[in-house]
């Protein structure tokens, strides 16, 4: 289906919301997305994740209608929310949306429109004048920085939780631990279009903040996991066989130091050189022997499973584009010619 925002076809949603002890916001949130949608005719599904809450979210989720409800049986966290939903999608498009309110549906409208305009698989949104404490933001701008500089992404406001995708991002993506904030990054590996577009950022109108440092300690974590998986997920071997090489030259300085002190008979046992030497070339061995296994493992690991760390967007044949997903038993039908062919 070929959709556009004021074209024929009107576009279809899939909007996951991730809720944790939200119960006096959601009801509010969830008529403010009727609302956007009735008034543009969209087919829309509601997937609220519960992700543990221990106040009545989930029932009042499950009270109102059109609405599905994922309920975890504890809290897994905002991850493992996103991931649940985004994979229960149905439709071509998939918005996701933070349960406390502060997100602002009638967004929603623009960030199609500039995906569809600027043929984008995802449109992030870029909350300008954020409405949280000094705290936050000032740590969500040290945050940045550092995804600035480990990843070099395209966008300025990661943590924003309002999101469009196409619903083939996920077809090979999986998320784990705090890698919610770094979706688009995930995808622009995987050569993904980024977007980013200004939204509104509402005061939160209910309820407190799940905000807290050491989330913040585990994000920075996989931006460092993410670094790496961005640049040596094929070839662990060039970075720590790289590093070992290197302890090797170390080694090689001090062992001819060593073999100087001796050929000029100095006492070696009062100078740190012997040591250094050995302690360089065992950490050389060891780098380059951790290159070996890793490189091993990452090999069986794509042996094995149905991931590819390349993305295929489309495949022409005779003049007719096919869209497939990166998945090896549908390129195999697009290559057979079995593929959907998208006539437009």
């Amino acid at each position: 289906m070929t959709s556009s925002v004021d074209g024929s076809v009107e576009p279809r949603l899939s909007i996951v919301i991730a809720v944790f002890n939200e119960e006096n916001n959601l009801s509010a949130l969830v008529d403010e997305i009727n609302a956007v949608c009735d008034e543009r005719g969209w087919v829309r599904e509601i997937i609220v994740v519960d992700d543990g809450s221990t106040d009545n979210s989930a029932r009042v989720a499950g009270s109102m209608a059109n609405v599905t409800v994922f309920r975890f049986r504890r809290n897994f966290g905002q991850t493992a929310a996103f991931d649940a939903g985004c994979h229960a999608a149905q439709y071509e498009y998939v918005v996701t949306m933070d349960g406390d309110g502060q997100n602002d549906p009638a967004d929603i409208p623009n960030l199609i429109a500039h995906l569809e305009a600027n043929n984008l698989d995802v449109v992030s949104g870029w909350r300008v004048h954020r409405q949280d404490t000094f705290a936050k933001r000032f740590v969500s701008r040290g945050a940045n920085l550092l995804r600035k500089v480990f990843l070099n992404d395209t966008i300025h406001d990661s943590g924003c939780s309002l999101k469009v995708y196409r619903r083939e991002c996920f077809d090979n993506v999986h998320l784990y631990g705090e890698m919610h904030r770094f979706i688009p990054a995930l995808l622009e590996m995987r050569g993904f279009s980024i977007g980013e577009l200004p939204v509104n950022h509402r005061p939160r109108r209910s309820g407190v903040s799940k905000y807290n440092a050491a989330r913040t300690i585990k994000g920075l974590a996989d931006i460092v996991l993410l670094w790496f998986w961005r640049s040596y997920s094929v070839r662990p071997i060039h970075l720590l066989g790289g590093i070992g090489v290197l302890f090797f030259l170390i080694a090689a300085i001090f062992g001819c130091r060593t073999v100087w002190l001796f050929a000029t008979d100095r006492k070696l046992s009062s100078t740190l050189e012997p040591l250094l030497t050995v302690f360089s070339f065992i950490a050389g061995l060891l780098f380059v022997s951790l290159g070996i296994l890793t490189d091993i493992l990452i090999k069986i690991y794509y042996a094995i499973s149905a991931e590819r760390y390349y993305s295929v967007r489309e495949i022409v044949k005779n003049g007719a584009i096919m869209k497939v997903a990166d998945s090896p038993s549908r390129l195999s039908e697009a290559r057979s010619g079995r593929a959907s062919i998208d006539a437009s």
